[in-house]
């Protein structure tokens, strides 16, 4: 059952479908020589070499090598990757209901999900995981851990944890639970018109999720809607299809997929009546909206049924089916190219044609190719989805970077949460100066070393010089600018205090509040929402971006 389940769905980004092969008979004599000569190949070398070989590790450094000169997403999925191939696909399993990850050398909790066993139980984000039913998790990764935390729904586990600030470890016994995560993590009212949902991924009953949010805001007194698909990475097709169709006119074509099989290629329609087709709506894209989050903005672009605002989207334009293989494992291959109501297909990169090194390029703007939306609006080809709307984001500092990426920034959220038992809502939620200035503090025996991107093209200008033959008649004032632009940290944490503190504010906020604490949190300091508000409260400024004019 769960095999034939699994052929039965067909997915964008991450790839399922029901496909057969088919081939000329020339093809069939290529194939089943070169599997004789790789056959020979393995077992001559397997015997003969003068090291053991362990076979199975050696074929799949074979398998995947061979794919990976195909594209990035053609796989093969070995038979202790099929669960979580599954849940990617599906968005369940059974488990204690909580996102973990590495944080200097530690395995802990970076976020319990809401209702979760997790949750339940009191685990809050930073906690350390230190045993699994009496197992020391020393050494193992963060996907190690996740794969011990898993089970069948229904069985006990125990957990030996270490809290932030706490000397002692403690030990918690949970029950694992059937999970299932969200799709749309977040619903909410920005002010008394205009409602928000984000959509994070494209698994099993995301329509349905979609359509639930989308009826929540109009009771919620939504007069128009912001849909936000960033960094949305994709999912399963056919749900990419139900969520458009939640805003476009029943019979409408939705998505073309064509491969190398014409006998595949297949358009997807609306199916139903749309449950709101009038709506002012804005949808939020950025460079990592991808695949499946790329077609629903297509869509919407291609009808001119709302204003895209943000970024230009991943160019994801290729369509991945399973096969199923030997010993219970799988084959990901792509199998097909996607095309959007327009006729445009927005892959970004050309992976059938490779430079002499091996390297892939990206399709120049120079050939993307023009299309028309319903209401003549031009729209390109390749390269993704391009907003209506751009959006320039913020570039942080690089202090800011290299306190995120070492971790102090989470470090020193945990701590604010063991200081302080309650906060603010999320959205009323600030650091006062005195907060502030225990930041700083904190930071002050903490490795913060950088270099400023000023300092790094300053280092290469001094390089260049010495090659040649002037390096000592500028070498006095090379230095003279050293000393100008040199960084100094306690200046540099007061510099760029506001980009610090808005994402401290947001980090802190999900301490008490999880995800959607977080995410609220941001909305006040979010370029792209901000952007969004001022289209859909102009009526004049959102209808010509529709026009034809406007592009």
């Amino acid at each position: 059952m769960y095999k034939k389940y699994l052929a039965g769905i067909v997915v964008a980004g991450l790839g399922l479908g029901l496909v057969s092969f088919k081939s000329d008979s020339d093809r069939y004599f290529e194939i089943a020589k070169n599997l004789d000569v790789f056959a020979t190949l393995f077992k001559e070398v397997n015997t003969y070499y003068v090291d053991d070989v362990p076979p199975a590790q050696m074929m799949r450094t074979g398998i995947d090598a061979m794919l990976k000169s195909l594209d990035p997403y053609t796989n093969y999925i070995p038979e202790d990757d099929i669960e979580d191939f599954r849940t990617m696909t599906t968005g369940q399993y059974g488990g204690i209901g909580a996102g973990i990850g590495s944080h200097n050398g530690k395995v802990v909790i970076q976020m319990p999900y809401e209702g979760s066993p997790a949750q339940k139980a009191g685990l809050v984000i930073g906690d350390e995981i230190l045993k699994i039913d009496g197992v020391s998790v020393a050494g193992k990764s963060s996907s190690e851990v996740s794969r011990l935390l898993k089970g069948q729904a229904n069985t006990p586990i125990k957990l030996e944890i270490k809290s932030y600030g706490q000397n002692k470890s403690r030990t918690v016994e949970l029950t694992r639970a059937n999970i299932t995560v969200e799709n749309v993590p977040y619903i909410g009212m920005l002010d008394n018109e205009i409602g928000y949902f984000q959509l994070s991924g494209f698994t099993m009953d995301a329509s349905r999720e979609v359509k639930q949010a989308v009826q929540k805001l109009k009771e919620m007194g939504a007069k128009k809607i912001i849909f936000d698909l960033r960094d949305n990475p994709g999912g399963l097709l056919h749900e990419a299809v139900n969520i458009s169709n939640v805003f476009v006119d029943k019979g409408k074509d939705i998505v073309s997929t064509k491969g190398k099989v014409k006998e595949w290629n297949k358009t997807y329609k609306a199916l139903d009546e749309p449950l709101d087709k009038e709506v002012p709506l804005v949808v939020l894209t950025s460079s990592r909206s991808a695949s499946a989050a790329e077609i629903v903005a297509g869509v919407m672009q291609d009808y001119d049924r709302a204003v895209l605002v943000g970024e230009r989207t991943f160019g994801k334009g290729l369509v991945q089916a399973t096969r199923p293989l030997s010993y219970n494992s799988q084959l990901k291959v792509t199998t097909a190219k996607y095309y959007t109501p327009s006729g445009r297909c927005i892959q970004a990169i050309d992976y059938s044609h490779r430079n002499e090194d091996g390297s892939v390029g990206t399709i120049p703007d120079s050939l993307r190719v023009a299309f028309k939306t319903a209401g003549g609006r031009t729209v390109y080809d390749g390269g993704g989805i391009s907003p209506d709307v751009e959006v320039k984001q913020p570039e942080y500092s690089e202090i800011t970077r290299t306190i995120v990426t070492k971790g102090y920034m989470f470090e020193f959220a945990n701590k604010y949460r063991a200081d302080h038992p309650t906060i603010a809502a999320a959205k009323e939620f600030q650091l006062s100066d005195k907060d502030y200035q225990k930041f700083v503090d904190f930071l002050a025996d903490k490795d913060l070393s950088y270099t400023t991107n000023v300092e790094k093209e300053l280092d290469e200008l001094t390089g260049t010089s010495k090659e040649g033959k002037h390096y000592d008649d500028i070498k006095a004032e090379l230095e003279v600018i050293r000393k100008k632009v040199s960084h100094n940290k306690a200046n540099d944490l007061q510099r760029f205090r506001t980009e610090l503190q808005e994402m401290l504010e947001a980090e802190i906020a999900s301490r008490y509040y999880l995800q959607k604490g977080y995410i609220e949190a941001s909305f006040d300091d979010d370029p792209d929402i901000l952007m969004a508000k001022s289209v859909l409260n102009d009526p004049q400024k959102y209808a010509s971006y529709l026009k034809v004019n406007s592009k």
